[in-house]
């Protein structure tokens, strides 16, 4: 059913598609040509995107407890490596923290990025927890869940790492492996306890990821950074699995009808490309997001 939802000040009331429990999380958000008007600082061009030509991209952050000098106290966290990357790769990156109404800031990004980190709770696709389940942080669930939703319906250039495939994937109605010693018979996806593995992952030829990291023919297997437990089950509405490891876990996901759907770039890849030294997903990343801010201007 539709209901109105209340906004921040400077956005007010918006309709948004709530769904039952087994439906696909990602909702419909209508922003009003008022309200993004509004939005609109001083330093941004009209159609809000930032000058200078360099894209602005937004990344997932999360709240932890952390050390530094004489300080231990809750913290806003994100792993160097994600920024370095999107900098390297021509982007300006933004941390996005789990706060309520962090995906309004999607009307100001070019660009979005969900980050790697600890288990969705999996009452978010109607499960029971396995007993390895950890690191569940509900408003970080609810904050990335409404930034998938907005970066849709917006069709944002959207790279999910890791978690952030499964952020994806649970989203659109899919489901998830809750331990995958469990259902593969080994921890070679999470070898190392703080530190990353690296295993083969094959490619489908003719998908958007080949064109990325290779083109159609030219790409067979390619060795990926790997830490994670988890791993997707059932694929989310509209996603087809791209790439698989050797025991067949999915290792990556796009739209099978890109030119459907309006996502001219979405991907989710299980591996942690910010941990290698392939730079070519975040490049891909920041040359759609540049291309979506050149079409608005």
């Amino acid at each position: 059913m539709k209901c109105w939802r209340r906004g921040p000040d400077w956005l007010g009331d918006f309709p948004v598609v709530v769904t039952g429990a087994s439906a696909p999380r990602v909702t419909s958000v209508i922003m009003t040509v008022e309200a993004t008007r509004f939005a609109d600082p001083h330093q941004r061009t009209d159609n809000g995107h930032a000058r200078g030509g360099r894209p602005v991209i937004g990344i997932s952050s999360y709240t932890e407890r952390a050390q530094w000098g004489t300080w231990d106290t809750p913290a806003l966290l994100l792993p160097r490596r994600y920024g370095d990357s999107v900098a390297a790769a021509g982007g300006i990156p933004v941390l996005l923290p789990p706060f309520p109404g962090i995906e309004h800031a999607a009307l100001r990004l070019d660009g979005l990025i969900l980050c790697g980190g600890g288990d969705i709770d999996p009452a978010e696709f109607e499960a029971a927890p396995h007993p390895e389940t950890g690191g569940i942080r509900p408003e970080r669930d609810a904050a990335e869940f409404a930034l998938v939703s907005a970066a849709l319906e917006r069709g944002l250039p959207l790279l999910g790492i890791c978690r952030g495939m499964q952020v994806l994937n649970v989203a659109l109605g899919g489901t998830l492996h809750q331990h995958l010693p469990s259902v593969v018979g080994h921890d070679g996806h999470c070898p190392i306890p703080g530190s990353y593995g690296s295993h083969l992952v094959r490619v489908a030829p003719g998908s958007q990821l080949s064109g990325i990291l290779g083109g159609a023919g030219q790409l067979d297997e390619l060795p990926v950074p790997t830490h994670h437990h988890q791993g997707i089950d059932r694929l989310g509405d509209g996603l087809i699995a791209t790439a698989w490891a050797a025991d067949g876990v999915i290792e990556a996901v796009e739209f099978a009808a890109p030119e459907q759907t309006g996502q001219r770039f979405a991907l989710g890849v299980q591996w942690h490309p910010e941990a290698g030294t392939d730079p070519r997903l975040f490049r891909a990343l920041v040359a759609a997001a540049k291309s979506l801010a050149g079409a608005a201007a």
